[in-house]
């Protein structure tokens, strides 16, 4: 019977232990808390305004028609001799292939 009232003492010294723990860990959150918040953070009036008077400029400039300068790459042609050596390279890679298969 001393055991088992030595062991119900351990455990319930161990309980006080993680009582202790979960106290300090819920002060800490509570510090913590008030200094960093997750989540979306608020913005000044003043910051609202400026960036709404941005996106309002923004959008004037697109309705107004302007049109922006767009760069674009001329398109690539090849010449006649280069199209007609690619032909005959890919009509011999064919002529191969053929070749392999009639001699398997």
């Amino acid at each position: 019977m001393t055991n088992l009232a030595r062991i119900v003492r351990q455990l319930e010294k161990e309980k006080a232990r993680l009582a202790r723990q979960l106290h300090a860990i819920g002060a800490a959150l509570a510090a913590f808390g008030s200094t960093y918040r997750a989540g979306r953070r608020q913005l000044s009036a003043a910051a609202r305004a400026r960036i709404a008077a941005a996106q309002r400029a923004r959008w004037a400039k697109v309705k107004s028609g302007k049109k922006q300068r767009v760069v674009t790459m001329p398109k690539r042609t090849m010449s006649a001799a280069a199209r007609k050596r690619i032909a005959a390279a890919q009509r011999a890679r064919w002529a191969k292939v053929k070749a392999q298969k009639k001699s398997a």
